[in-house]
Formats: structure tokens, C-alpha cells, sequence
């Protein structure tokens, strides 16, 4: 198990959390419609079940919420009986759970990939599980990469863990972390920024 505190992670974890939430509680996501941006769900079907507190999204999910992507083949969100919220994004063989989220700010992307993904409010944790990378690209290079079996985020602490086994995306089911140097990044913002003012 690999331990690390990466800001830019933690950015995409909390807006990954804001998002599932939004789309557990429709009552809450319009009371503070003001405060948050929109979520929209496309999916080929939509399961909604009120005693639950379930919905089942199926067939090419894509959900959008400000300048996060979440692409899956099934998205199930509950909420428990406390009120904290709870999703799990799953694909059919052959794909991979994707996330996106933009921070034109900064010129940057964080990219995250793995056959499955899930958000426990309670724990304020999530996972990208199987085949898990998480990539931070400025202005469209890739600069910081984790791989692992699983990479798990705690809000609580800010900080992430990378473990190994069979389904590692890193070879001979290893954790592999690449971290470019920050001055790099920096550099290539700046640079992004330069061309973005001209």
C-alpha cells in the first residue's frame, strides 16, 4: 500500500462526492440549485424506486455535473437510512469507469479509469477499483499518474492510498506512481496561460 496527499486529487474526489450526492437527493439538488451546478443524466433506462431511496441509470451512462464527466454502463445511487449517500459505477467487460474534471483555472485535467467505482458518504471515502489510474494532465500533457489495483480517497484526512493485486493496472500487479516534478507543471501552465492571453 502506497500512501500519498495530492491536492489535485482530492479536487476530484470532492466534486465527485458533490456530484453523487446531487443525483441521490433530487429534493436537496433543487433547494440549492443557486449554490451547485446542474446534473444531467443520460442513460438508456432509469429505475427510480422512492422506498429504497434507489435509482438504477443503465446502457451508456453519462452524468454531467459543472465540469465533471462520469461515463459507466450502470450507476446505482441509494441513500441510507442516516441520510448519507452511497453510488456505485459499474461497466460491462471490455470498458472502464471514466471520470473527467476540468479546471480551466489552472489548465489542468484529472483523469480517472477503472472497471469500478464507488462513493460510501458515511466513511466520506471513494474508490476506483480494478484496473485503477488517476492522471492529472496541464494544458493536454500528462504529468502525475497512480496505478493500482484500487486507489481509495479519504475525504476525512485528504489523503489517498494505492493498493496492488491481480487486477493492477500497473505490470506484475504493483503499484505505480509517477509524479512529475511541480516546476514542470507550473511551467506548463504558464506556458497554456501565455498563449491563452495573446
Amino acid at each position: 500500500m502506497t500512501n500519498y496527499r495530492l491536492p489535485l486529487f482530492r479536487l476530484l474526489v470532492a466534486l465527485i462526492a458533490m456530484l453523487i450526492v446531487a443525483l441521490g437527493v433530487p429534493a436537496l439538488a433543487q433547494e440549492t440549485a443557486e449554490e451547485e451546478p446542474d446534473t444531467l443524466v443520460l442513460s438508456d433506462t432509469l429505475n427510480y424506486d422512492d422506498i429504497k431511496r434507489e435509482s438504477i441509470f443503465t446502457g451508456n451512462v453519462i452524468m454531467t455535473r459543472g465540469l465533471m464527466t462520469l461515463h459507466s454502463d450502470k450507476l446505482v445511487m441509494r441513500e441510507d437510512d442516516e441520510g448519507f449517500q452511497h453510488g456505485t459505477a459499474t461497466v460491462n467487460e471490455g470498458n472502464l469507469v471514466y471520470i473527467r474534471q476540468e479546471n480551466p483555472e489552472k489548465f489542468e485535467v484529472i483523469e480517472a479509469r477503472g472497471l469500478r467505482g464507488e462513493y460510501d458518504g458515511k466513511a466520506e471515502e471513494i474508490h476506483v477499483i480494478g484496473q485503477a489510474v488517476v492522471t492529472r494532465f496541464v494544458c493536454g500533457k500528462p504529468f502525475d499518474t497512480v496505478k493500482g489495483e484500487r486507489v481509495v480517497y479519504q475525504q476525512k484526512t485528504d489523503t489517498y492510498q494505492a493498493y496492488s493485486g491481480p487486477s493492477s493496472a500497473a505490470p506484475g500487479g504493483r503499484v505505480r506512481s509517477l509524479a512529475i516534478p511541480r516546476a514542470k507543471a507550473d511551467a506548463a501552465a504558464a506556458e497554456c496561460r501565455a498563449k491563452a492571453n495573446d
